[in-house]
């Protein structure tokens, strides 16, 4: 049995920041990862000869903890490409073509669409995304559904369908009557308000060069040979004043990995029933990832930015994702999303058909030239042992305010933490950043 300070089951980001900031406390870490890889949610590879993120990948300007850890790591940013119009799909099937942050879409809808969405910043503002149980509305708000939330508010339905997609769809990945209307302020309030998810030139500003995985990388270099791969965690045992981990034996345990996986491991003893209890509460959503290259960025010589959305259409939104090595490497790359049950109905068919329904949404977005690629891939996570699901994890309705208090509640010398129960950041990688961090700082204080 070998005697440690810490361990930290999970390495990705949230993991490794907690394990460099107590080694470099002095404290004897060791982290445990049951994939042959760090990053956790965070992947970057070469597919057909392109980087591809295949995870995570934006930085927004609010996201300070993910900026301080970049530029701590050596890290640069550089911007999303945005020059040109923007697309978007209305209720009518119509594609139409805008600049700025007006959308094209009647001026009924459109007075409807500013007047709910200042209404869920304000409901936003009134909350601390740290604990969004004490919100002044909180029972409310959590025991309806997001989508009886926004009939409540506006009859009209592109309205109301255009609201939906930036928490559902686009952020949440599951259908707006699934989860809570506290779970879309919460949503809100961790991006600093509503009109920053409206604003994808604000939550989707920046990229890391070299790719978002570059963060988990670099951290783990710093740890050395403390890091374990392939090295899955079934089985904890536990005392108020340790607990033992494979060959492991110390003071304190880092879970830093998501609430669906906490379940996954046993607990001698077990874990207070509300503890398991929560976690049969929460879970992730589905969105399929599509990352398609072009010879080059055609869209661009027509006018375009890349950026394209319709709540309507089978790939929701859509953006220019060609990597920053260009002109070097001349290929333009188009990111793309289909989620929760449209993900549901593109999954059931075979990979040929998948690509050509794909492509099909793609070119009422961009025209005929996006039906021919030079490369095609779909992101894996709804099928990855250690993840099932994406983006993060969020709570079904009513349990946020149920079991919200006991989210980061340590049990004896185990802590919990991932981005999945962050507040500033919530699913983000500034989040797991922060929790990383918070987790450190707390052990170090005892």
């Amino acid at each position: 049995m070998i005697d440690v300070d810490v361990v930290v089951v999970g390495a990705g980001v949230t993991g490794l920041t907690a394990a460099v900031r107590l080694q470099q406390a002095g404290r004897e870490v060791v982290v445990l990862e049951a994939r042959d890889r760090v990053g956790g949610r965070l992947l970057t590879e070469t597919v057909d000869g392109v980087r591809l993120e295949i995870g995570g990948q934006w930085v927004s300007p609010d996201q300070t903890a993910l900026l301080a850890m970049a530029g701590e790591l050596g890290l640069t940013t550089y911007p999303r490409y945005r020059d040109g119009d923007s697309v978007y799909i209305g209720r009518d099937g119509i594609r139409r073509t805008f600049r700025g942050d007006a959308f094209p879409v009647p001026e009924a809808t459109a007075a409807e669409i500013k007047r709910v969405a200042e209404e869920l910043d304000r409901l936003a503002s009134r909350m601390d995304p740290l604990v969004p149980w004490e919100h002044p509305d909180a029972a409310h708000l959590d025991q309806m559904s997001f989508a009886a939330w926004l009939a409540a508010q506006t009859d009209d339905p592109e309205a109301r369908d255009n609201i939906a997609l930036y928490v559902g769809p686009a952020m949440l990945t599951k259908p707006p009557h699934t989860f809570s209307a506290l779970s879309a302020v919460l949503m809100a309030a961790s991006a600093g308000g509503f009109h920053h998810l409206l604003d994808a030139d604000f939550i989707l500003d920046r990229r890391i060069a070299g790719g978002l995985q570059e963060v988990p990388l670099r951290l783990a270099a710093r740890l050395g040979d403390a890091v374990h791969l392939a090295t899955p965690v079934g089985h904890v045992a536990w005392t108020p004043s340790g607990a033992t981990v494979g060959d492991y034996r110390a003071r304190h345990v880092v879970l830093a990995v998501p609430p669906t996986l906490v379940n996954r491991i046993q607990f001698t003893p077990a874990l207070p029933p509300v503890q398991a209890q929560m976690r049969q509460h929460q879970s992730f959503g589905l969105v399929i990832k599509l990352h398609i290259t072009y010879e080059t960025p055609f869209w661009r010589s027509s006018g375009l930015s890349g950026t394209a959305f319709s709540p309507y259409a089978l790939v929701h939104e859509a953006y220019d994702n060609t990597n920053e090595d260009l002109p070097a490497d001349p290929r333009g790359i188009l990111v793309g999303f289909v989620s929760d049950t449209k993900a549901d109905a593109l999954l059931e068919l075979d990979a040929p058909t998948r690509r050509e329904k794909v492509l099909e949404s793609l070119a009422a977005y961009y025209g005929p030239q996006a039906r021919h690629p030079v490369a095609y891939y779909e992101s894996p996570w709804q099928a990855d042992e250690w993840t099932a699901g994406a983006f993060g994890t969020s709570f079904d309705i009513g349990s946020l305010t149920r079991y919200g208090r006991h989210l980061r509640t340590p049990v004896g010398p185990l802590t919990f933490a991932s981005s999945d129960v962050a507040g500033q950041g919530f699913q983000h990688v500034d989040g797991a950043i922060r929790m990383g961090e918070a987790v450190a700082g707390a052990l170090l204080r005892n």
